[in-house]
C-alpha cells in the first residue's frame, strides 16, 4: 500500500496512534477518516493497513476469477469488470458494464484458455466479456436471464461452468431457482427450484453434483412466522429476522432436488475439497463455517470464526478459498481473512489484515488474492470536484504472501488492534452495584442519570452541507448548501449544547443508512448490492437484510423498557393516496384534519409499538405535522407521567425532492425539518420529563451532499440536561457510537460487535446538569415555497 501522509501537526507519525486516540479517549487532535501514515481510518473507527499490495478501484469489488495460466485476475465490482496483469499488479483493463447495469452481489467464472469471461448483472443477465486478437477484452453477448413472469428481474449471482464448458449453472435469486444456459446458443435450456435465494454454486469434479448456497434458506412451513422478501415468503424469528439457511444438492443426472441441508444463516460463499467429499459453507450472518460431508450429506462441524469466541456476532464470514490443508475465511466485519487448518477438527490459526470488508478470496501457489468491497472507504478525487461524497466508493484488490507462523502471529495482533476487538470485548463487562448515577454509565447496567431517550432520525445530509458555515468547527464554508438562514434550530442547539465536528455516518445511502442507524450493523446483503437493489432497498421491508442480532427495540424491549416508533420504516400513505404537498398542507395548517395516513411497516414488532396516527416516508408530508402528532401524545405523556425509556422519531424532510414540481423548494424541506426538530426539543426541555432525559438527532446516511473531510462526515446534537454547554468537540463519534451510548444509558449491553467497539460519546456530557431550556427559532424560509 502507498504511503499516506497525516494531515495533523504534533500527531504521532504511525498508525498505532489512532487507535492509542481512541482507546484513551483523546480530545485534541483526534484524527479524522482518511489517509494516516500507511492507514486509512474509516468511518466505523477501525484501521484499515492491509498486508501485501493492493490495487484501488472506483468501485465496490465483490468477486473474482483466476485464469488457469495465474497471468490474469478478473475483478467484478459493482460498476465493471477489471482485469488485473499479475506480472506487472496494475490493472490493465476495466470494462464498464452498460447503463443501468450493475454487477450482482456474487458470480464471475473464467473459461480454462481465459477466452470468454461470464459475469452476472444484477438485474436479469450473464454478460461474456471475449478475448480480443490484440490481448484485450469487449463485450460479446448478453444473455438474458429474466425473472418468474419473463420480464422482471432475477438478480442472477453464482455460476459454475459445466466440465466441458458448454453449459453454465446460473443462481436466480429472485427466481429461487438454477438457470441451465447452454453457451453456444445462449439460451436458458431448464430450470430447477432450488431454496430460496440462491447464491453459490459448487459442482464435484466431473460435474454430477451441484451444490447450491439458499441464502433464505428454506421454504417456510405451516408453522412458521413469515414476511416477503423480493417477493417470496421467508421464515422469520419473533425479531423479524430471516431464520433459515441451507444447501441445497443436486443430481445432475436426474435433473433433481435430492436434498436441501440445513445450515447457519446467510450461507454464501461454497468451496469443495478436491476429492469432493467435503464442502465448506460460508454463513455470513452467524459468523460460522459449516463443514459438511457430503457423502451423508449432514454438517459434520460448525466453525467459529470470530477473532475471540466470546465476542458477540458481527464478524460477517462471506468468502471462501481452499488450498490443500488450509482454509480461508473472508471476515467482512474484521477486515480479516481467517487462516484454518485442520487437525483433529478445524481452528483458526490467525487472521491475515485486509482492505474494508473483504468478499473474495482465490489462492495461488503461495498467495491469496483479497477482494476489498469498500477498499479505503469513499475516496475516489473526482476532477474538478470540490469536496467528497460518501458515493465517491475506492475499493480495492490485496494480494499477500500466505504467511508462516510468526508473521500470521504478528498479522493477528494486527487484526485484533485495527478492528477494536479488545474494546469490543470491554464493552460486555457487567458494571458493579452501589455506583453513582452518571450521565454514561461506565458499564452495561450501571445507573444512569437518564430514564428516558430519544432518538431522531432524519436523512441525508453531510456536515458542511448545514454546519460548514459554523467556523467554531472545522467546516467549508463553499459546501454549506442549508446553513444558518435555512437551519436556525439546528445552529443554536450545536451552539448552546456541543457541536460535534467529527462525527460520521457509518453507511452510504438509506438502504444501509438505516440499518446503520437502528441495527447498529450491516449484512453482507447491502454491503454487495450497490450494483442495483434490485431485490429490495430497503427500509424495514426485507428480513435477508437485517442482521443476526436484531435492531435497538429488540435490545430495549428484552431488557425490560417500554419503547415506541414514530415514523421509522414506515411508508406512509396519505388518504386520499393522490393528495398533493399542497392539499396537505392546506388540510394541517388550516386545523380541518380530513387527510389521514395508513402505515405500511414490514416488522411486526416494530409495527405494535408504533403511533398510528404517525405518518412515516413521504415527501408529501411536512415534518411540522409529524412534530404536532409527536407532541399531542407526548401532552398525554405528561398528564400520565408515562414517557416511554426509549422513542424514535423519524423526521426525514430533510431529504428533500430535488426540482420536483409541485413539491417544496429543497431549502423548504429542510426548513420545515429544522423547525420540527427545534419545536420537539422545546417541548421536551420545558417538560416534566426533562431532568431525566437525553435527545439524539442525526441522519441515517449522507449521500446527498459534500464533506471537505470525507464523504461519511455529517451532524449529529446531543441534546440534554447533562449535555455540555457551548462546545466544539472534535473526538471521533459515529453512528454505532450513538447506538453504544444509548444502550449504556438505558443500563443494556451494545448488540454486535460493530456497536460494541464504537467509541462512547462520553464527553459530550458533564456531571453538573443545567437545565435551562431550549426555545425553538422560528424558521426563516416560507415552509410551503415550492418548485
Amino acid at each position: 500500500m502507498q504511503i499516506r501522509f497525516c494531515r495533523y501537526k504534533n500527531v504521532l507519525s504511525c498508525a498505532t496512534f489512532v487507535s492509542l486516540s481512541f482507546a484513551v479517549g483523546c480530545i485534541h487532535q483526534e484524527p479524522r477518516v482518511g489517509p494516516v501514515v500507511d492507514a486509512i481510518v474509516v468511518p466505523t473507527g477501525q484501521i484499515i493497513r492491509p498486508a501485501g499490495e493492493s490495487i484501488e478501484f472506483e468501485g465496490r469489488p465483490v468477486d473474482l476469477a483466476l485464469s488457469a495460466d495465474a497471468s490474469r485476475l478478473f475483478v467484478k465490482h459493482h460498476k465493471a469488470l477489471a482485469i488485473i496483469d499479475l506480472g506487472s499488479w496494475s490493472t490493465i483493463q476495466e470494462l464498464p458494464f452498460p447503463e443501468k447495469l450493475g454487477a450482482s452481489m456474487h458470480g464471475i467464472a473464467v473459461t480454462q484458455d481465459a477466452s470468454r469471461v461470464f459475469v452476472t448483472t444484477a438485474q436479469a443477465a450473464m454478460m461474456e466479456a471475449v478475448l480480443q486478437a490484440d490481448g484485450s477484452y469487449a463485450w460479446g453477448r448478453t444473455i438474458a436471464l429474466p425473472g418468474i413472469d419473463g420480464r422482471n428481474d432475477s438478480q442472477p449471482n453464482g455460476i459454475a461452468l459445466s466440465p466441458d464448458e458448454k453449459q453454465a449453472a446460473v443462481c436466480l435469486s429472485l427466481n429461487n431457482a438454477v438457470a441451465f444456459v447452454n453457451l453456444g446458443s445462449g439460451v436458458i435450456e431448464e430450470t430447477l427450484a432450488v431454496g430460496i435465494a440462491p447464491y453459490d454454486i459448487a459442482a464435484s469434479a466431473d460435474g454430477s453434483r451441484l451444490y447450491v448456497s439458499n441464502f433464505g434458506g428454506r421454504r417456510p412451513e405451516s408453522t412458521d412466522a413469515t414476511a416477503p422478501s423480493g417477493g417470496t415468503d421467508v421464515a422469520i424469528d419473533e425479531r423479524g429476522v430471516a431464520s433459515s439457511g441451507t444447501v441445497s444438492v443436486i443430481d445432475m443426472h436426474n435433473g433433481a432436488e435430492l436434498a436441501q441441508i440445513s445450515v447457519e444463516l446467510h450461507p454464501s460463499d461454497l468451496e469443495i475439497s478436491e476429492d469432493c467429499s467435503t464442502l465448506y459453507v460460508a454463513n455470513a450472518n452467524s459468523d460460522t463455517v459449516s463443514v459438511i460431508d457430503t457423502a451423508s450429506g449432514r454438517v459434520s462441524e460448525t466453525i467459529n470464526v470470530r477473532p475471540d469466541p466470546s465476542l458477540p456476532f458481527g464478524s460477517a464470514p462471506n468468502a471462501l478459498a481452499l488450498q490443500e490443508d488450509r482454509l480461508f475465511v473472508a471476515n467482512g466485519g474484521n477486515n480479516a481473512v481467517g487462516m484454518l487448518s485442520r487437525k483433529d477438527s478445524w481452528v483458526v490459526d490467525g487472521y491475515i489484515p485486509s482492505g474494508w470488508y473483504p468478499a473474495g478470496l482465490i489462492t495461488h501457489a503461495n498467495t491469496l488474492y483479497i477482494a476489498n468491497v469498500k477498499g479505503i472507504g469513499s475516496r475516489s478525487q473526482r476532477p474538478n470536484k470540490r469536496g467528497l461524497n460518501s458515493h465517491d466508493h475506492r475499493g480495492s484488490v490485496t494480494k499477500v504472501a500466505i504467511p508462516d507462523e510468526a508473521e500470521l502471529a504478528g498479522y493477528t495482533r494486527r487484526v485484533h488492534q485495527d478492528a477494536r476487538i479488545p474494546q469490543a470485548l470491554r464493552a460486555f463487562e457487567r458494571g458493579q452495584s452501589g455506583v453513582q448515577p452518571l450521565p454514561v454509565p461506565k458499564q452495561p447496567g450501571d445507573p444512569s442519570v437518564f430514564e428516558h431517550v430519544v432518538y431522531i432520525i432524519k436523512e441525508n445530509r453531510t456536515y458542511d452541507q448545514v454546519f460548514g458555515d459554523m467556523s467554531q468547527g472545522d467546516g467549508d464554508p463553499e459546501l454549506c448548501v442549508f446553513g444558518r438562514d435555512v437551519t436556525p434550530n439546528h445552529h443554536a442547539l450545536a451552539e448552546q449544547f456541543v457541536l460535534l465536528d467529527n462525527y460520521y455516518c457509518n453507511g452510504v445511502l438509506s438502504a444501509d443508512g438505516h440499518s446503520w442507524a437502528t441495527e447498529g450493523n450491516v449484512t453482507d446483503h447491502l454491503e454487495k448490492s450497490f450494483g442495483g437493489f434490485t431485490r429490495s432497498y430497503t427500509f424495514g421491508d426485507d428480513p435477508l437484510t437485517y442482521s443476526s442480532s436484531g435492531f435497538i427495540w429488540d435490545n430495549v424491549l428484552a431488557h425490560g423498557l417500554s419503547f415506541r416508533n414514530y415514523g421509522e420504516m414506515d411508508y406512509a400513505t396519505p388518504q386520499p393516496g393522490n393528495a398533493t404537498f399542497s392539499e396537505i398542507w392546506t388540510d394541517y395548517t388550516s386545523g380541518a384534519g380530513a387527510i389521514t395516513f395508513t402505515h405500511n411497516i414490514g416488522i411486526e414488532n416494530l409495527r405494535r409499538y408504533s403511533s398510528p396516527e404517525f405518518p412515516g416516508w413521504n415527501m408529501r408530508v411536512p415534518d411540522v405535522l409529524r412534530a404536532d402528532v409527536f407532541l399531542q401524545e407526548f401532552k398525554a405523556f405528561e398528564q400520565t407521567g408515562d414517557f416511554p425509556n426509549f422513542v424514535i422519531i423519524y423526521l426525514p424532510q430533510d431529504h428533500g425532492s430535488g426540482t420536483k414540481p409541485e413539491y417544496p423548494t429543497p431549502r423548504a424541506h429542510v426548513a420545515d425539518n429544522d423547525l420540527a426538530v427545534g419545536r420537539i426539543v422545546e417541548a421536551i426541555s420545558s417538560s416534566r420529563f426533562w431532568e431525566k432525559t437525553c435527545i439524539y438527532v442525526n441522519e441515517d446516511d449522507p449521500q446527498d451532499g459534500f464533506d471537505h473531510v470525507d464523504g461519511h462526515r455529517s451532524l449529529c446534537l446531543v441534546v440534554s440536561p447533562y449535555t455540555k454547554r457551548g462546545k466544539v468537540l472534535n473526538n471521533f463519534y459515529n453512528q454505532t457510537g450513538v447506538l453504544h451510548t444509548m444502550a449504556l444509558q438505558l443500563g443494556m449491553p451494545p448488540m454486535n460487535q460493530m456497536d460494541a467497539s464504537s467509541p462512547v460519546m462520553r464527553d459530550c456530557f458533564t456531571r453538573r446538569p443545567d437545565f435551562t431550556p431550549y426555545t425553538a427559532m422560528p424558521a426563516n424560509i416560507p415552509l410551503d415555497e415550492l418548485n
